[in-house]
Order: C-alpha cells, then sequence, then structure tokens
C-alpha cells in the first residue's frame, strides 16, 4: 500500500490496485507483450528497474519474422528507417576463404528483408514510444520488483520497491520478461537446463568513416585459434566480436591487430562505441509457466549469438503468448489454451539454441583432429544442393501437431498446419496494404473457394472473417500457396499460424470438434459462441462474405 492512500483511523486498510497484466522488464519483449495486449484491449503495467532505455548496443540482428511482429504492434516504417537489410551469412576459414555462404533474400515469406540489422537501443525507444502512445498499458521506470507470489488460484502478487518503500500490485496474470538473472525464474521454482555451450568473447561496435571491407552481411571465421564474427550494422557502424583465451584482456593494440583483415584505417578514424566482455551460454528453463505467471526471452532461455536469434525469439514468445492469454481474460476461453504457450515456444526455442550451437562449435570447436573434421563437413556438406537454402528457412520450422496445430498426414503437398501463412502485399478498393493488416488481430479464414455454409457458421463461431484470395489483388501468391498444400483454405490464429485446413475437395475443417472448446467465450448469441477482438480492418467490408 502506497503511503497516500493510508486508511483513515477505525478503517480497514485500503487494498492493493489490481491490474490485468503485471509485466517485469521494459527491454523489447517486455515492451512488444504489453503493446501486443495494448491491441486486444488489455490493460498491463511494465515494472523496470532502470529509468531510461539502457543506451550501448547489444542486439544487432534480426529476421522477417520478428520484423512482422513489430508490423503488429505498429512500428514497421519506423524501424524500416532504421534497420539496414543484409545479404545473409558467409562461413569463413582461417585465412578468411568462404566456406560456405547462407543467402538471406530482401523479400522474405513474412513480407520483409529475411535479415535486417539495427541498433537496439533505437528499437526500445521506437517500443517504448509506441506504449506510450496506448491508454492501455503503462510503464513504470525505476522499479525493483522483489516479490512474485501466487495465492492458490487467485491473482498474482507483485512487490516492488521505488522511492516510497515497498508497494503491491495484484494481476490476473505476470509475465516475467526480467532477464537471465530476474526474479520470475526463482519464483514459479524454474531452473536451468545447461545445452552445454559457454565461452568468452569480446565485443566491440565501432563507428568509422573509413573503408571497411563488407559484403553487406555477416562473417563468420570458423578459425579454432581466433574464431570471430563480423558485420555491419548501420551507415558507419560495425560490430567485430572474438572469442578470449582464458585470462587475455585485449588492448587497443591487439583489437586492431584482430579487426586488420577488414580493415586498414588508422587508429583516429576509429570511435569505439562500446567494448564488452560476455560469456555465451546456452540455457532453457525447465518450467515456463506456473499458474498464471509466464517466462518469456531470457529469463525463459539463452541462446548464444551466433544465428542472432536470441532476441527474436523471446519476441516470438510475446507473440504466441499474449493472444491466447487476452483471448482467456477477456473473452473467457479455456484455461487450457494457456497450456500451448510452453508446448509450442519451448520445442521451437530449443530448435534454436542447438542450431546457434552447432553454429558455435564450428567455428570454435577445438583444436583436436575431430574439430578439423568437423569443419571439413562443414563445408562438404554445404555443397549439397538445396541445403543451404533449407538451413536458411529452419530458423522457424512448423509447429508440432498439438491443441492448435490439426496436422494429418499428406498424400501429397506440404502440410500447411503449423507454418505461417504468407504475408503479400495487397490492393483492395485502390488501396496497397500488408495482408496482415487487412486481416486484423482475430482469427481469419483464407479461401480459394466459395464459402460452404458449414464453413461461414465456423468463422461466425469464433468471429473469423473469411477472405477470398481473388479478391485480394496479390498477385496470385495466397492462392499458389494453398495449391501447394493442397488445401481450399486455411483457418489462421491471429499470430498468422495455421490452425486447420480444408483439404481440396473437402466441405469443412475435419477436426473442429478438437480445437474449438478451447477457443469457447463467456459472451453467447443464441447459443452460438461469439469472438469478436478489436482492431477489424476497414477494408474486410470489401472482403468478407
Amino acid at each position: 500500500m502506497r503511503p497516500d492512500q493510508a486508511a483513515p483511523p477505525g478503517t480497514a486498510p485500503r487494498p492493493a490496485p489490481h491490474v490485468p497484466v503485471v509485466i517485469i522488464g521494459a527491454g523489447p519483449v517486455g515492451v512488444t507483450a504489453a503493446l501486443l495486449l495494448a491491441r486486444r484491449g488489455v490493460r498491463s503495467i511494465v515494472l523496470e528497474r532502470h529509468q531510461d532505455v539502457y543506451p550501448l548496443p547489444r542486439a544487432v540482428a534480426t529476421d522477417d519474422e520478428v520484423r512482422r511482429i513489430l508490423q503488429a504492434v505498429g512500428i514497421d516504417e519506423e524501424f524500416d528507417a532504421i534497420a539496414r537489410p543484409a545479404r545473409g551469412l558467409r562461413l569463413l576459414d582461417a585465412r578468411h576463404r568462404t566456406i560456405a555462404e547462407f543467402p538471406r533474400s530482401p523479400q522474405g515469406h513474412h513480407g520483409f528483408p529475411q535479415t535486417s540489422m539495427y541498433d537496439q537501443p533505437e528499437l526500445e525507444r521506437l517500443l517504448r514510444g509506441a506504449l506510450a502512445r496506448r491508454p492501455e498499458s503503462e510503464l513504470r521506470g525505476g522499479l525493483e520488483v522483489v516479490g512474485v507470489t501466487r495465492e492458490g488460484d487467485g491473482p498474482v502478487r507483485v512487490t516492488y520497491r521505488g522511492d516510497h518503500g515497498e508497494e503491491e500490485l495484484w494481476a490476473d496474470a505476470v509475465l516475467g520478461c526480467d532477464g537471465a538473472n530476474g526474479i520470475t525464474r526463482d519464483a514459479i521454482g524454474a531452473v536451468w537446463e545447461d545445452l552445454h555451450f559457454e565461452e568468452r568473447w569480446t565485443v566491440i561496435d565501432v563507428r568509422t568513416r573509413a573503408r571497411v571491407r563488407s559484403w553487406e552481411g555477416v562473417d563468420q571465421v570458423c578459425d579454432p585459434a581466433r574464431p570471430a564474427t563480423f558485420m555491419r550494422i548501420g551507415e558507419d557502424r560495425y560490430r567485430w566480436e572474438f572469442r578470449l583465451p582464458d585470462g587475455e584482456e585485449p588492448n587497443p593494440g591487439r583489437l586492431r591487430e584482430l579487426m586488420a583483415p577488414w580493415t586498414d584505417a588508422a587508429d583516429g578514424d576509429f570511435e569505439v562505441v562500446r567494448q564488452a566482455q560476455y560469456t555465451f551460454r546456452a540455457r532453457i528453463a525447465d518450467r515456463w509457466r506456473q499458474g498464471r505467471v509466464f517466462l518469456l526471452g531470457d529469463a525463459a532461455h539463452l541462446t548464444p549469438p551466433f544465428i542472432g536469434q536470441g532476441l527474436c525469439t523471446g519476441m516470438r514468445d510475446a507473440r504466441n503468448l499474449t493472444w491466447k492469454l487476452a483471448h482467456v481474460l477477456q473473452h473467457g476461453a479455456d484455461e487450457r489454451l494457456l497450456d500451448t504457450y510452453e508446448s509450442e515456444r519451448k520445442p521451437h526455442a530449443r530448435h534454436v539454441i542447438r542450431l546457434a550451437v552447432a553454429m558455435g562449435w564450428a567455428m570454435t570447436g577445438g583444436q583436436d583432429g575431430a574439430a578439423a573434421m568437423r569443419r571439413g563437413l562443414v563445408a562438404a556438406a554445404c555443397r549439397i544442393p538445396g541445403l543451404v537454402s533449407l538451413a536458411g528457412r529452419d530458423l522457424s520450422p512448423a509447429l508440432m501437431r498439438g491443441p492448435l496445430v490439426r496436422r494429418r498426414k499428406r498424400m501429397g503437398g506440404r502440410d500447411l498446419a503449423g507454418t505461417f501463412c504468407p504475408q503479400p502485399w495487397v490492393t483492395v478498393d485502390d488501396r496497397r496494404a500488408r495482408s496482415d493488416d487487412v486481416l486484423g488481430d482475430s482469427f481469419a479464414i483464407v479461401t480459394a473457394v466459395p464459402p460452404t455454409p458449414s464453413l461461414r457458421a465456423v468463422a461466425a463461431g469464433i468471429g473469423a472473417p473469411i477472405v477470398v484470395t481473388d479478391t485480394l489483388g496479390d498477385d496470385g501468391t495466397l492462392a499458389a500457396w494453398l495449391r501447394a498444400g493442397r488445401a481450399d483454405a486455411v483457418l489462421l490464429r491471429p499470430d498468422r499460424v495455421v490452425l486447420d485446413v480444408v483439404p481440396a475437395g473437402a466441405d469443412d475443417f475435419t477436426d473442429s470438434a478438437a480445437w474449438a472448446p478451447m477457443l469457447c467465450t463467456t459472451r453467447r448469441t443464441d447459443g452460438i459462441e461469439l469472438n469478436q477482438p478489436p482492431g477489424t480492418h476497414p477494408l474486410l467490408r470489401s472482403l468478407t462474405s
């Protein structure tokens, strides 16, 4: 209770304030979660230890799926102004000869460049600026959370310390976005599972107008004596990362020697923005949830940086959880919906960590004969036709079959369930927009054939607009995608993952009885369960049937 809430003598103390969601940590993951909830009308308070954005660079790369998430929170155009597309990833040997190249497209499946470079403080300022424009959420800085306790099946008590001493909030749900050293993981009794990678590296961020030899992508130097990473971040910004032998503390002269393969610039041409030392680790929490308390981002998993997926993985956590939590809090959906957060996200996070560890071992796997053999196998594998492009797509494989992914055996074609719907540009009523902006924030049915009465009934039951592909003006991208999956229609979740498929020639979703009960709501009209999430785009009036 705050001092200004003291009850008059002889009266009962006023209870601590209650809020639907408390988010611990105002990094990119926490603020993104708040924004995604705000778009669905869910109020939240974000508690952060620091008053302002941490000013020095950290994460520098993102992929097209995360760009799509930034679109969902309304900052895609602003982010585009600070981002720089990257050509991909190269593996180099100790003499900087190319072992393998993993190209990234300037237009990926999600409608954005597959890899973009940026400066994390700039991203955080954009996110906080967007949050300041949302009345549904409040960011409170300079507060340290010291306790998260759950009272039976009731709300969660969050205790924090600030200028007025200890205070409390009660929340229907708590999102722990408080990093590897935060309090939330201990509060739910989670422990780290060690995935067996730990190395010390030094990271140097440089600003220079001098000439730097760069292919506009990321270099990974696979030299066991001195593995390194190099990338161009912006117009005059570059990053180098070098593994540190035990006990080494590199001096400026040594750093310039390490940078020499990329630049001949004199010392006066460089401004070192930051030099820091990190221990790269691979870990994952054994549990991500207790009741209505959840772990997201670095609180749930730690990923070595070799494939640029540390922050991306946390942003995916926020996208996966928030629509489900909003559905439960606002529309009375079944609590089992929240169980799918960990069951869907944890296998993907483990997959990404293992890819990063594999890349790390390809770079740093020691000086023994086995290490040389591993590097030789990497080079040989990368000469197999199609393998390089396949590896580039494998950062976000299809979700496994589950309550919200109705995958089934196919006689041909690709099973679309569990995959992301592509996002083309569309033209409706002479207006050009990205397809997600047209579909809005709800479930949606995309069909290449006229909708049947049973399809209409399913759509009405979950508040999903029906969009026919030939009305979209999208150059045929979505229709071709459906044909490749031998599907007449798909049901898209709010995160744009395919929940279920109407196979070609069928009349309806074949297994709706398995997933429909989880999405039921407490709002009913004439016995039909209704869900009308906010944010429907006005262009839908031209598209729905």
